[in-house]
Parts: structure tokens; C-alpha cells; sequence
């Protein structure tokens, strides 16, 4: 029996879109991003998706949590206020 943990990813837009009430928003540095997928796989809204120099971000579902600045290893992501 495979007892290895059940990954389950977040839809896209599962809780609807952001509107006016987020207070930051993650912002990528493309020169220090690794393309690792952390925040890929941890976003809880599943809007980070691999991109050309680094990963992208759909701004019109995030949520602004922080998540992916805290799962960031090359710190490349930081929350700025909006």
C-alpha cells in the first residue's frame, strides 16, 4: 500500500476574483528566480505558472497571502503594498 502523501493542487480562481481588497501583491525578480515550482505548487489559488525568465503571476486571483514569498529558497519573491 503507498502510504506517500496526497498532493492536492488549488483550482485556478477557486475563491473567485481578488477586486479591490488586497493589501500586497507578490512580486517576482526574474534574475533571481530558479524556476524551482515552490511556489507553484504551495499558491492555495493555484494562479503561479511557469513563464519565459521566471514565473507568472495572475494578479486578478491572487490573493496577496505571502505563501510564495515564504516557499521562495532564492527569495525572489516579495510582497509589495498595493
Amino acid at each position: 500500500m503507498d502510504l506517500s502523501p496526497i498532493i492536492s493542487k488549488a483550482t485556478v480562481a477557486s475563491a473567485g476574483e481578488t477586486g479591490s481588497w488586497r493589501n500586497y501583491r507578490p512580486a517576482v525578480t526574474a534574475d533571481l528566480c530558479s524556476k524551482c515550482g515552490n511556489c507553484i505548487l504551495y499558491c492555495p489559488e493555484g494562479v503561479i505558472s511557469e513563464g519565459g525568465d521566471s514565473v507568472e503571476i495572475d494578479y486578478r486571483f491572487c490573493k496577496g497571502c505571502g505563501v510564495c514569498k515564504e516557499v521562495c529558497e532564492q527569495r525572489a519573491i516579495e510582497m509589495i503594498p498595493e
